[in-house]
């Protein structure tokens, strides 16, 4: 006999491991998602069991937070109560769903509650021991022209190619400021569509020769032609970001935040190994 998964927990898992609700799971996926989610199940139920959660009490608020935050990712009733109907819930099995997951959440904050503060000399630690965390390279903003070499095609012949980019070059050293409209009218690079623009690149990202040609721009110049295995190019470097490493001071309050949390999930992770399983409590309750 097969053991019903409760439906919100299985939808959770469904999302989390596939990014799909259940009904659109294959049957392979499905087995997953409803495994992980009993595991889920019976884990919040030995959180819910514990002294810990004795007296917990969830404000009505919290639980309207979490109804309203599910809620709105549909834009009407009738879409909501749709897919709460898809996924075997209503409205008050999805509250009453989501005031067993508050509840949980706030036994789990309780048992971590009690931590000590992360102190300076360990944020210093950290910050010393992983430098390549707060160290931003040079960035440049750029775009780029492309005029590809394919000899099926007379225009994108070697030679004809390369003469099209030198005579959009010369276009451009009279009209420097035209080089979005050139890359619109002339590029044969997807970019073309938003005026050559690649974005912000840090060295190593492009082909070798146009990585090397980008980093020796100004800012505001362009490349004289660049090949690649692509064909022919034209880079204009629109910005500079010079590379800078985050003070101390300034990576303090990111540091101990996330130092807080890894030492927060660390604890509740014990708390939970040493919950009693289910087996353990009947053996217990018997002796």
């Amino acid at each position: 006999m097969t053991t019903a998964v409760e439906p919100y927990t299985l939808l959770r898992a469904a999302l989390a491991l596939f990014e799909k609700p259940p009904a659109e799971l294959s049957s392979e996926e499905l087995t997953r998602a409803q495994t992980q989610a009993k595991n889920e199940f019976t884990l919040e139920t030995r959180v819910l069991n514990s002294p810990e959660a004795a007296g917990v009490i969830v404000p009505d608020k919290e639980l309207d937070v979490a109804f309203a935050e599910i809620r709105g990712r549909f834009d009407n009733a009738e879409n909501f109560e749709r897919a709460l109907a898809a996924n075997a819930l209503t409205i008050e099995t999805l509250k009453t769903a989501l005031l067993r997951q508050c509840k949980v959440n706030t036994v789990l904050e309780r048992v971590s509650a009690s931590l000590p503060n992360i102190d300076d000399v360990e944020v210093g630690l950290y910050y010393h021991s992983h430098p390549e965390k707060f160290h931003c390279p040079e960035q440049r903003a750029a775009r780029h022209i492309l005029i590809s070499i394919n000899p099926e095609y007379p225009e994108n012949t070697r030679e004809n190619a390369l003469q099209r980019i030198e005579e959009i070059a010369e276009k451009l050293k009279r009209k420097p400021k035209k080089f979005a409209d050139l890359a619109l009218k002339n590029s044969e690079c997807p970019t073309a569509f938003n005026g050559g623009e690649l974005g912000n690149v840090v060295a190593g990202k492009l082909f070798p020769e146009l990585d090397a040609a980008l980093f020796a721009l100004k800012e505001n110049e362009i490349s004289d032609v660049v090949e690649t295995e692509m064909g022919f190019h034209l880079i204009q470097c629109t910005k500079i970001t010079h590379a800078q490493t985050m003070s101390l001071k300034k990576a303090t309050p990111k540091i101990r935040q996330l130092m807080q949390e890894r030492q927060r999930r660390i604890c509740q992770k014990s708390w939970l190994a040493s919950l009693p399983k289910e087996s353990e409590k009947h053996h217990d309750q018997r002796n």
